[in-house]
């Protein structure tokens, strides 16, 4: 594995995690905020919620490494297109993962159709796509800014050649 490569797998996990976390702190802002749980339906069981979102998390993790390892150093530039698929994408996903839980659950195909219908203008699941939108973006400027570093960062007094 080269080096740009093991940087954005790095920055990849951290930014994932930056992800997670923001999640959890906008469905609880959110949900404080509108007096509305994450899932309405208490049919849906209590794990449904955090399947869905474990879920885009784990995609975002991988569009990110698409994105990181598969792109040399001297082409990575700001992906706002690759930034705004990624953003769709976790929104589809945690829409789709939670219907396809609810149906697993219940085994009522309108109950899924229900579901689906009332995540898709939910606040939760446009959270999940803007908070993804922001870090996949994100994630595309740390690595196009860090063209041309080669290393670790340097002291002064280390640069003396230069």
């Amino acid at each position: 594995m080269r080096d740009y490569q093991k940087y954005a797998t790095i920055v990849a996990v951290f930014a994932t995690v930056l992800y997670a976390a923001l999640l959890v702190a906008a469905f609880g802002i959110i949900s404080l905020a509108t007096n509305l749980d994450v899932i309405a339906d208490r049919s849906a069981g209590p794990l449904v919620g955090p399947t869905m979102a474990g879920v885009s998390t784990v995609m975002v993790f991988i569009m990110l490494l698409v994105l990181g390892v598969n792109t040399p150093p001297d082409k990575q530039r700001v992906v706002v297109g690759f930034a705004v698929a990624t953003g769709i994408a976790a929104y589809g996903l945690f829409i789709a993962t939670g219907a396809i839980l609810v149906a697993a659950g219940n085994g009522d195909p309108f109950g899924v159709v229900l579901f689906a219908g009332s995540m898709l203008a939910s606040p939760f699941a446009l959270a999940v796509g803007v908070l993804a939108f922001i870090v996949a973006l994100t994630y595309s400027i740390l690595l196009a800014s860090h063209y041309g570093e080669h290393g670790r960062p340097l002291w002064p007094w280390e640069r003396r050649g230069e």
